[in-house]
């Protein structure tokens, strides 16, 4: 840290030595008003300002040495001597008329004790006298900040207030990072004007000697940044070996380099305003205008208020904000525990489902690597770059966790990852070499903007270069080159607590794959018995129960034919109800004796030639698509599929006969054909590639959504029993059967007057089967 080096006081200030400029010292004020310093046992004036000649028409000479009495009235002296005991560093403002000087102007008089002097400023007021407290509004202005419910709303809202205040045409606030560079957190502009949101500046724009001056003195107007400095008279007076100590004076001139540097800002007024959290300087409120910009003290005094208001309530903000981020942190935490409990393959529960592993907590991207698989999510390094980051954490990390910020500092290699992982934790899941879980940061600098990138930095004649914004943002940049925001440690703490349970997950499902491999194996054998019983039982019911249901039909046609004559018309509709009742009755138990045979019954399978068969098919349906006005279009060839023929044959005949059953159109269409390269199976966890994809297609009158599950169970129908032709609803259940029986599935596609689509995938190996 760079201390004031008073040697400097008669040299010149340049970049290379500003660090060290002894500011307070300076030995001149702002002459938009004028100063007198008095002794404070004799309290006559010390020091005065060069511009009282031009002020008062006093040559400053003539008041050193003087009392108060060569300006002020008797009356007024004494008003102020009784003032002067109470004095302390902290200002106290007092109107003032000056009787004694020619045309008795009036003046804001503000007096603070320090260096052992008594210090008097006069800043020019008009006569009406000063500014009337606005009550309501600054009631309001503390309700909105106590309201904030984030930091950054509360450093909105105070922008807002202070140039509400001021009429400044920017009003910003400049937040400082642990390492004193400075980013704009806040504005509030004219709407002309470019935006410096997001701004960032390195530490050196804001020397030390500054800092520990603006944790002293809150407030710092310039009123004109072209201002010509008045010097006090003396400057040095013959036992003094500086000139006074002006920290605390509102009047002080400021250095040269930040005139320079208001004046590359295009800034010809401006204030600044600390913001100070446990003795440490949290921020700025900065200010500036366009054009010179004169503003009240008590309206400065106001704004300085809302500063300390803000810095009194900084803390419980930033507390409210690590508390919202936390709640999120744990309650997404929460999530993704959950799915990784409830999938069986714990890596997949990190990435399937929201919230996945990168939106635990802020980063840029996030890797999952497992078993010599990489699951990557959101911005990050490309596969062969984290192979080799995972082999540099194998040979160089022990740590179960391991975070940086700067990863090029560690390993040259980073430099070519810093656009994306600048910074990385890495929680360690296994000891097998390159399982990890990873959160990547990208270099800060690739997250922010510079309203101005296209912008030469303008030079000196001797090629010293101006400093300005752009050219400290440059300087921001090479200090900060390869480096990640930090890691905050709740955010290390998430990654240690997702590391762990995953550690538990996979300890429990370790412990329990015996024995539920175990169950599982009795399991099975169990229900492949009942499986077997329960088809033996179903052929069985139904094959008993074929015979004397048919009894029942052929005498109840015996009695229509012999007795119809002898009954009344009651008795005739009796037995013909019963007739159509025990035929409904013989189709159900044929669809559930088929569907039993289904299950019973080993697949033959053969290479089957789809064309074939399906032409053997349309033979067989040949009688009923005349009657029915219905042409098949085969959209082919179709290639050949390892399947059971006799099984495949049953499922395009009820596709088909479906297909000409359910359409109302005088002339019918159905398609049928192979399905594009690519068709998505639903719910199919394996590559669709596997398995060829068939369709039948009509034009009829379609299913609704809502059905689209139900068509597939037994015995269920959509229509009453005498509309399209009838049928027991056991067709499609029993082709679904077939169609899983050979490891494929089948599903439709419709919309409910559109016609439908019917599909079924078969694999094409049968080894797959």
């Amino acid at each position: 840290m760079s201390l004031p080096d008073e040697n400097l006081l008669d040299q010149p200030i340049t970049l290379t030595n500003c660090d060290r400029e002894p500011i307070h010292i300076p030995g001149a004020i702002q002459p938009y008003g004028f100063m007198l310093c008095l002794d404070e046992v004799s309290h006559h004036v010390a020091y005065a300002s060069e511009n009282t000649q031009a002020l008062l028409g006093i040559d400053p000479a003539e008041l050193v040495g003087a009392g108060l009495d060569y300006l002020l009235a008797p009356e007024r002296v004494a008003e102020l001597k009784a003032c002067f005991a109470s004095l302390t560093e902290v200002h106290q403002l007092l109107g003032v008329r000056l009787e004694r000087v020619a045309g008795q102007p009036f003046y804001k008089l503000i007096m603070h004790r320090y260096d052992q002097l008594l210090w008097l400023e006069f800043e020019p007021v008009e006569e009406s006298g000063p500014a009337r407290l606005d009550l309501p509004y600054l009631n309001s202005a503390l309700s909105q900040m106590l309201a904030a419910g984030s930091v950054a709303e509360f450093c909105q809202y105070a922008v807002e207030q202070v140039r509400a205040i001021t009429d400044f045409d920017r009003v910003a606030i400049y937040r400082f990072a642990a390492d004193e560079s400075g980013e704009v957190a806040a504005e509030a502009i004219r709407p002309d004007l470019a935006p410096w949101l997001g701004l960032r500046y390195p530490a050196s724009d804001i020397p030390q000697q500054a800092r520990a001056m603006y944790l002293k003195n809150w407030l710092r107007f310039i009123p004109d940044a072209s201002y010509v400095p008045a010097r006090l008279v003396p400057l040095r007076p013959p036992r003094a070996s500086r000139p006074p100590d002006m920290t605390y004076a509102v009047l002080r001139s400021v250095s040269p380099i930040h005139i320079q540097y208001l004046h590359n800002l295009g800034s010809a007024a401006t204030m600044t305003i600390s913001l100070i959290q446990d003795g440490q300087l949290w921020g700025m409120i900065t200010c500036h205008h366009l054009t010179p910009k004169l503003v009240s003290y008590e309206l400065r005094d106001l704004c300085q208020f809302i500063a300390k208001t803000f810095s009194a309530l900084l803390s419980s903000k930033e507390r409210q904000d690590e508390q919202v981020y936390q709640l999120q942190v744990r309650e997404r935490q929460a999530r993704l525990f959950e799915h990784v409990s409830n999938t069986p393959n714990f890596t997949e529960g990190l990435y399937q489902k929201t919230p996945t592993l990168m939106d635990i907590f802020d980063c840029g991207g996030a890797a999952i690597c497992f078993d010599d698989k990489i699951v990557t999510l959101g911005n990050t390094p490309s596969q062969p770059q984290i192979e080799e980051l995972l082999a540099w954490l194998q040979a160089n990390v022990q740590q179960d966790i391991f975070h940086t910020t700067c990863y090029a500092a560690l390993n040259p290699a980073g430099l070519a990852l810093r656009g994306t992982a600048s910074g990385f934790i890495a929680a360690s899941l296994a000891e097998a070499p390159g399982n990890y879980l990873l959160w990547f940061r990208p270099e800060v600098v690739q997250t922010v903007s510079w309203a101005g990138q296209n912008e030469k930095p303008q030079q000196l004649a001797d090629g010293q270069l101006f400093l300005s914004p752009r050219q400290s943002f440059e300087a921001w940049k090479q200090l900060v080159e390869n480096t990640s925001a930090p890691w905050k440690p709740l955010e290390i703490k998430a990654a240690t607590e997702i590391r762990l349970h995953i550690s538990d997950v996979r300890l429990k499902v370790f412990n329990e794959l015996h024995s539920r491999a175990q169950a599982l194996s009795r399991l099975n054998t169990e229900l492949e018995r009942s499986n077997d019983e329960l088809d033996s039982f179903a052929y069985v019911a139904s094959h008993d129960l074929k015979e004397p249901l048919r009894g029942i039909h052929n005498y109840s046609l015996f009695l229509l034919e012999d007795y119809a004559d002898q009954l009344d018309a009651d008795g005739v509709n009796k037995l013909q109800t019963l007739v159509r009742l025990s035929q409904r009755m013989e189709g159900l138990i044929e669809g559930l004796l088929q569907l039993s045979r289904v299950g019973r019954t080993e697949l033959a399978l053969t290479e089957v030639d789809l064309n074939e068969l399906l032409a053997e098919v349309l033979d067989l349906l040949q009688p009923r698509l005349e009657q029915t006005h219905t042409t098949v279009v085969v959209e082919g060839p179709l290639p050949s599929v390892p399947a059971d023929r006799v099984r495949l044959m049953e499922v395009f005949n009820n596709l088909l006969t479906n297909a000409i059953k359910y359409s109302d159109q005088p002339t019918k269409t159905v398609v049928v054909g192979q399905a594009p390269a690519g068709t998505a199976l639903p719910g199919a966890g394996e590559a669709s590639s596997a398995y060829h994809v068939f369709y039948v297609q009509d034009f009829g009158i379609g299913i609704d959504p809502k059905h689209h599950e139900n068509i597939f169970k037994l015995f269920k129908r959509l229509h009453a029993q005498e509309k399209y032709g009838g049928g027991t609803g056991a067709g499609l259940a029993i082709a679904k059967k077939m169609i899983e029986k050979h490891g494929g599935r089948l599903w439709v596609d419709s919309v409910l007057g559109q016609g439908a689509t019917f599909y079924f995938a078969l694999p094409k190996e049968i080894a797959a089967l």
